[in-house]
């Protein structure tokens, strides 16, 4: 069983910064690719970020592309999203997902293709 529990999240004003962490436990972390979803009420889990399993490799959405960084610390089971210029369409509950062994790079932005899910936390960011 995998554990992903997330934090970082709060209230910021536009402009302002954030950074979330994930935490994972249960298997061995540094397997496999990692990614950030989120969701804003009455919209569907977006595609925020992935990364590799070594972290050579990182992919982001357009929204999000040059502010958002995602990394991650195989020694620490954790991976992160540093959040800049954050913008109000930034608001939601931002989501952890793992992939597996069945992971396909070509689809990383889907989030059928991930395993495992953390609850999330909410990012608010105030005009």
């Amino acid at each position: 069983q995998v554990q992903l529990v997330e934090s970082g999240g709060g209230l910021v004003q536009a402009g302002g910064s954030l950074r979330l962490s994930c935490a994972a436990s249960g298997r061995t972390f540094s397997d496999y690719p990692m990614g950030w979803f989120r969701q804003a009420p009455g919209k569907e889990r977006e595609f925020v970020a992935a990364i590799s399993w070594s972290g050579t490799n990182t992919y982001y959405a357009d929204s999000v592309k040059g502010r958002f960084t995602i990394s991650r610390d195989n020694a620490k089971n954790t991976v992160y999203l540093q959040m800049n210029s954050l913008k109000p369409e930034d608001t939601a509950v931002y989501l952890c997902a793992a992939g597996s062994q069945s992971f396909s790079y070509s689809r990383f932005a889907t989030a059928s293709n991930y395993r495992h899910w953390g609850q999330g936390t909410q990012v608010t960011v105030s005009s």
